[in-house]
């Protein structure tokens, strides 16, 4: 089978990069935070990808850049309107990005499993917001313009 060339590559990798800023800029904040967790999961797919193929370098980026969007999922709660929940997901993502630094050192599936079995299931429920309450759920996710929310968006690329 023939390889891609280069510039082909390049260009559709342009091309998707300009389609997910396109796709931030547009974005709900309920979208942008579905995003966010979709990007999580991509990211530690890819390392897991890496630990099976031994590539120690990928799977280091890919679990630093899944560890960076939960820190822009935890920055993005409203603590005061989000109570109790904001605060368990506030834990929920910090058991998760301990148990992904855990899986870096030990090059274990088994710990990047289990944090995707907490993303799918906590997304599950962000999914199942019904559209027309989807603007009152910034009960987790703040305004336009909160602290780490470029970064987090910025993480999910």
């Amino acid at each position: 089978m023939r390889s891609m060339p280069k510039d082909l590559n390049a260009a559709l990798n342009e091309y998707s990069k300009v389609s997910k800023e396109s796709d931030v800029a547009f974005a709900s904040p309920h979208r942008l935070i579905q995003m966010l967790m979709e990007g999580f999961l991509d990211k530690v797919a890819m390392a897991r990808g890496a630990i099976a193929r031994q590539d120690l370098a990928t799977k280091g980026k890919q679990i630093s850049l899944a560890v960076g969007i939960l820190s822009g999922l935890r920055s993005s709660l409203d603590r005061e309107t989000g109570g109790e929940l904001a605060e368990n997901l506030d834990n929920l993502y910090e058991y998760m990005s301990q148990q992904l630094l855990k899986a870096n050192i030990e090059n274990s599936t088994a710990l990047i499993d289990e944090t995707v079995a907490i993303m799918k299931n906590i997304k599950s429920g962000w999914d199942s917001i019904p559209e027309d309450m989807r603007q009152m759920s910034s009960l987790t996710a703040t305004a336009e313009g909160a602290p780490g929310e470029n970064h987090a968006a910025e993480s999910a690329k």
